[in-house]
């Protein structure tokens, strides 16, 4: 239950395209003046030091975020995404990856909150320290909840700025995450209606992953937007990421366009093999 640390693949290409979403869905809640919630129902530790041990074992981030460090020929949706992880590096090395928690910091302004789920309990422990090294600002707008997050996400909705951003990102490793990803997501808007949800999941050879997306698409009376990044064929013997998928309900109406340049971009330079490719689809008008 708690073998899973993301440590071990932060910076990589499912990263990329997760945290890239979500440094411009931050970005356009920030265009009005109402404060907003965001929600993280997975936490993990928040800030990742590449060349500590668990990232540097397989050093995923190499052939993820490290293929678009000091690249000078980023669509906008990459470039503001890379300049947001360029915060936490001094100069031109990359030692430092901001997870969802800090992205969402950087972006949040004075009344905005903050509320991060973490089960893992040395996650858990991990974020609190990185979080109290962050400074008054970001510990007043925020609280850490060592629980659940699918147990504790309903009873924070709606926040009581209506408006807000829930993000879902579990590990998967338990395969009742997909069905637990579903329900929190319709009962989530059941409670939020008008809040945007944003899902990744991993693709890996397992039924559950490729019947997520399908499932949500088929959530009535939702606007939502999928996107997904396939780097490689999957590997003979069943195991490994060959990609991932942003899966958004309530998107912003700017994404589908900034994702339309980006993708195809990501293809060409995160893809491994003939088998990289790409999905953007929205829901029917």
């Amino acid at each position: 239950m708690f073998s899973y640390r993301h440590a071990f693949h932060a910076g990589n290409h499912a990263d990329v395209l997760k945290h890239a979403v979500l440094v411009h869905i931050l970005a356009h809640l920030n265009r009005k003046d109402a404060p907003y919630w965001v929600i993280d129902t997975h936490a993990g530790a928040g800030l990742y030091a590449l060349d500590g041990n668990w990232a540097a074992k397989n050093a995923e981030w190499e052939s993820g975020i490290g293929r678009l460090w000091q690249r000078r020929d980023l669509p906008p949706l990459l470039d503001d995404y890379i300049q947001c992880v360029a915060r936490h590096n001094r100069g031109e090395t990359l030692r430092h990856y901001p997870g969802s928690p800090w992205l969402v910091l950087d972006a949040m302004r004075e009344r905005d909150r903050l509320r991060l789920f973490e089960l893992h309990p040395s996650e858990s422990g991990v974020l609190s320290d990185n979080l109290g090294k962050a400074g008054r600002g970001a510990t007043r707008r925020t609280l850490i909840y060592g629980a659940d997050g699918f147990e504790g996400l309903t009873a924070l909705l709606p926040p009581p700025t209506r408006r807000g951003l829930v993000l879902i990102d579990p590990s998967y490793e338990d395969k009742r995450d997909y069905r637990r990803t579903l329900e929190a997501v319709r009962e989530g808007l059941k409670r939020f209606a008008t809040g945007c949800y944003a899902v990744w999941y991993p693709q890996v050879q397992r039924r559950e992953a490729q019947d997520l997306p399908r499932q949500l698409s088929r959530l009535p009376g939702v606007s939502w937007l999928h996107a997904s990044l396939t780097v490689c064929r999957p590997q003979a013997d069943g195991h490994g990421l060959h990609g991932s998928g942003m899966f958004v309900v309530n998107p912003p109406w700017t994404l589908q366009e900034a994702l339309r340049t980006a993708l195809p971009w990501l293809v060409r330079e995160l893809g491994q093999d003939d088998r990289a490719r790409h999905v953007l689809e929205i829901s029917p008008a």
